[in-house]
């Protein structure tokens, strides 16, 4: 039997793309552990799932501007921060993306919601689009794009592509694994874009999936293997 690989998402030799925010908080890194193991059901899993994102999402809105309003206490006035500048919208990478999106929607209930389907073809590992809807205004938006896996990077390449056609300019990543080749893939591509994600795993296998990973995360979500 092969000895266990070592995971170490926060590392200080890993040489990661500038752009990589590894988001090691304790109770991420015992939930993705959960995550991780092969007898996880489905149910559990999804709901690790929504655990984490919400958890992801104070982090990825760590940056957002606030500003001063008065309001009134049941004792008496004052000037309180509340959220300001722009609005968010949400953009799901199906089919897995949702996954992620239903906790951020719990964090970030305002936020507007867009989708981009993308597959990989099994052959060549491209992204091929079949999908996309997002908001009108999403060029007023910062948009947030969702996805469990950035395995090869193609698909959250091409998804960050769509978005910035579609006009947005501020755009972030968040995943919930992260492979080395993946990172570099959309950092060469879109150097602009911030990717947070849970962990940074060892590599790709031959067929493309992140090692150790999770394994098919649309399957495991959704119990159709």
């Amino acid at each position: 039997m092969n000895a266990p690989t070592p995971v170490t998402p926060s590392s200080p030799t890993r040489e990661l793309p500038p752009s990589t925010v590894v988001v090691d908080h304790p109770l991420i890194q015992h939930k993705l552990t959960l995550m991780r193991r092969s007898r996880t059901p489905a149910n559990e899993f999804r709901l690790l799932l929504r655990e984490i994102s919400m958890l992801l999402a104070y982090e990825v809105t760590r940056d957002m501007p606030l500003e001063l309003v008065e309001i009134e206490t049941p004792l008496e006035k004052m000037m309180a921060p509340v959220v300001a500048g722009k609005k968010l919208c949400l953009v799901s990478v199906l089919r897995a993306g949702g996954g992620i999106l239903e906790g951020m929607l719990e964090i970030l209930p305002a936020a507007r919601v867009g989708h981009v389907g993308l597959y990989r073809d099994p052959v060549s590992l491209a992204a091929v689009e079949y999908y996309l809807k997002l908001p009108r205004d999403i060029s007023e938006r910062t948009a947030i794009v969702l996805d469990p896996m950035l395995a090869t990077g193609n698909s959250a390449a091409a998804a960050v592509s769509e978005v910035k056609a579609a006009g947005c300019q501020s755009i972030k990543f968040v995943c919930l694994i992260a492979a080395p080749e993946g990172l570099k893939t959309l950092h060469e591509a879109h150097p602009d874009v911030t990717v947070y994600t849970a962990a940074v795993d060892s590599h790709l296998n031959d067929h493309g999936y992140i090692v150790p990973g999770i394994g098919d995360a649309g399957d495991r979500i959704f119990g159709t293997k």
